[in-house]
């Protein structure tokens, strides 16, 4: 099922563009995860870097929680982002 984000136009946006923007993203803890999430953030943002991503795992080893840090040019870019995460199926919630 396709999560659809709600509008928001940039003047109500609380954001100001351009910014580096901390993207938390949860799945399974299983490497293609990981693997995933970079491949997603490297294509919304050229200059992503894995090095600055925080890992963290669940208490019970399940889940993995990864803090993707995101240069954004602005609010159109975000979006794309939420939206191929959240349509992702490895992702269990992006916030």
């Amino acid at each position: 099922m396709k999560k659809i984000l709600p509008e928001v136009t940039e003047e109500e946006s609380l954001i100001e563009f351009p910014c580096d923007f901390p993207l938390k993203v949860m799945g399974a803890a299983i490497p293609e995860f990981h693997q995933r999430m970079v491949e997603i953030a490297s294509k919304h943002d050229p200059r992503f870097n894995d090095d600055d991503t925080k890992l963290k795992h669940s208490k019970t080893g399940k889940y993995t929680s990864l803090t993707l840090n995101i240069h954004a040019e602005d609010k159109a870019q975000l979006d794309a982002l939420y939206q191929e995460l959240t349509d992702c199926e490895l992702v269990l919630w992006a916030l």
